[in-house]
């Protein structure tokens, strides 16, 4: 592995709490899945999808500060963060490249 998966999720953090909708999108590999346990449960692919899911999830949900991060698996990491809607955690997944092949929340 030539990344460090918890700076990449680091930097996802990063990047959502700057509201920094391109820096989020050039974090996933093309074809990257979100896993989206709000409304009910949703999957998001594709490039536009993520991009509306995003611009939905910033307005909604601003993420805050880191409240902890660990590595899951060989390749991934688990990132908890706080929102207006209380401690969010997310799993994320990565491809061979350090991009996020999969995102769990």
């Amino acid at each position: 592995m030539s990344f460090d998966p918890m700076a990449v999720a680091v930097d996802w953090l990063d990047a959502y709490r700057a509201g920094d909708i391109e820096a989020i999108l050039e974090l996933y590999a093309e074809d990257a899945v979100v896993h989206c346990g709000c409304a009910g449960g949703q999957t998001i692919t594709g490039r536009e999808a993520l991009r509306a899911y995003w611009v939905d999830r910033l307005r909604k949900y601003p993420a805050g500060t880191l409240d902890d991060l660990n590595p899951w698996r060989n390749d991934g990491t688990i990132i908890s963060y706080i929102t207006s809607a209380g401690v969010m955690s997310a799993l994320l997944a990565f491809d061979a490249a350090g991009r996020i092949k999969e995102l769990e929340l």
